[in-house]
């Protein structure tokens, strides 16, 4: 497929946005899938061309802000390992099954993912109390991540839209509820899954690779940007406001596939 100037440019801009809002919260692909439609993509086309095209966005972030990321323990390892074989098995699914199948699963992640943000605080803290040491408490929290990383990182190779919101909400908890890390490490896991998912498309000869390299340069700045911005904001204000997206956002899937 070739493009215009018009198009290149509506590319970038798509792109440039899609960059920022993964390194601040995730959940780009709820701007930038809608953008594609309306750019004349068919629906599928339209999923593989956004993963694969803020794949680098992300794992630049978590480069960016390499800093808040934790050390690589073995709880770390086993994260990124269930994440890259959820996301291979989610790009699997959409090559051969109906897309209605697993998005009607969203809006109740989406929900139970808010839900575990707003509150990951306390369940660190609760998951810790019957720890007998901090090494305990600490296997505990890495426990939990993991399994609940299962489904998200499935559908994140699958579709992919809210799925940062869903791992940022997940994270909360292995970091103690420190936003920035969360951050951190969900721009990461973000990254892996695109990446693992990207193979799979390009292996099946599924990606439109113009809109790809375009959307990518827009998102590598929007990255940069992004991570720029997020070291500045007030932490507890940006955990407010991935409250609030979530909310709304279970609120919008839970209309358009359950109504």
């Amino acid at each position: 497929m070739t493009a215009g100037i018009v198009e290149i440019l509506y590319f970038v801009g798509i792109g440039l946005v899609g960059g920022i809002i993964t390194s601040l919260v995730g959940g780009a692909s709820l701007v930038t899938y809608p953008a594609l439609l309306a750019a004349g993509l068919p629906p599928v086309s339209a999923v593989v061309v956004n993963l694969v095209a803020l794949m680098p966005a992300n794992l630049s972030a978590a480069w960016w802000d390499r800093s808040q990321l934790p050390p690589f323990s073995a709880g770390m390892w086993a994260l990124l390992a269930v994440s890259a074989v959820g996301a291979t098995l989610g790009a699997w699914l959409l090559l051969i099954t109906p897309e209605n199948v697993f998005v009607a699963l969203v809006p109740l992640l989406l929900g139970l993912s808010t839900a575990l943000f707003a509150y990951a605080g306390p369940i660190a803290k609760w998951l810790a109390r019957g720890a007998s040491s901090a090494a305990a408490a600490e296997r505990s929290r890495w426990t939990a991540t993991i399994l609940s990383m299962v489904p998200v990182s499935v559908y994140g190779g699958y579709f992919g839209a809210g799925a940062g919101v869903m791992l940022l909400a997940i994270l909360m908890v292995v970091a103690n509820g420190d936003y920035r890390s969360a951050n951190a490490i969900k721009n990461l896991v973000s990254g892996v899954n695109c990446l693992m998912a990207s193979v799979v498309y390009v292996v099946q000869d599924a990606v439109a690779w113009t809109p790809v390299a375009i959307i990518t340069a827009g998102a590598l700045v929007g990255a940069v940007v992004g991570v720029k911005i997020v070291r500045i904001a007030p932490r507890e204000a940006m955990r407010r406001w991935v409250i609030v997206i979530g909310a709304l956002l279970t609120v919008a899937f839970a209309w358009k596939y359950w109504l």
